[in-house]
């Protein structure tokens, strides 16, 4: 509608105006297209990795015991800590450090430099995607623990299940908050070793 609209009033004598509106509007369209299909692949991509992450720790859960339970809920937390240190290193590392880094074909260079190229889609996936799965996971786990806890010491449910919330909560914001710091402050070395990590799969191409 707007289209046209504007087809109308700019009309032929002005071809190169239309031209120039023309180019924009199909800019406009080809990156909406873009974010709408990124917006779908988030979708997908947390389904999947919930489907599979709340598959096995409920496993876990049910088969272990309370020791085994409680090393598996404080790996979930640390995991989760762990990709919200490196989405917070990719969007704060220097795309030239990396350039630099290239040119001297160090080993893993390339990776990171696709990593700080698509740092926010990088950021989105480790601290939004996985970060909040790790974070439901973890009070799935909590909950399970508490019950069982309580079960078998006679402990008040309730009582448990508040301190265990609460320990899950001060590790998880705690852990985050400081962990963001040696982010910002070792990013690009941070994205350097990640990086080189992924070359192990992938090659140094």
């Amino acid at each position: 509608m707007i289209y046209h609209t504007i087809e109308y009033f700019i009309g032929e004598k002005n071809d190169k105006v239309f031209f120039c509106f023309n180019k924009c509007y199909n800019s406009c369209m080809v990156m909406s297209m873009k974010r709408d299909y990124w917006i779908l692949i988030v979708f997908i991509l947390t389904f999947i990795l919930s489907v599979l992450f709340s598959t096995v720790s409920n496993i876990i859960a049910l088969t272990c015991n309370n020791i085994i339970l409680f090393i598996v809920l404080v790996i979930t937390i640390a995991f989760g800590i762990l990709f919200d240190l490196i989405g917070t290193a990719a969007i704060t590392s220097k795309e030239s450090t990396f350039h630099a880094l290239n040119s001297k074909k160090i080993k893993g260079a390339k990776q990171g430099l696709f990593i700080v190229k698509n740092s926010n889609k990088i950021s989105s996936i480790c601290n939004d995607i996985v970060g909040d799965i790790c974070g439901i996971i973890s009070g799935s786990i909590g909950a399970i623990l508490a019950i069982s806890l309580s079960t078998t010491t006679g402990l008040n449910n309730t009582l448990v299940s508040v301190i265990i919330a609460a320990f899950i909560s001060a590790f998880t914001v705690g852990g985050k908050a400081l962990f963001k710091i040696v982010a910002i402050k070792n990013a690009d070395n941070i994205i350097l070793v990640v990086s080189k990590f992924l070359s192990l799969f992938g090659g140094n191409k």
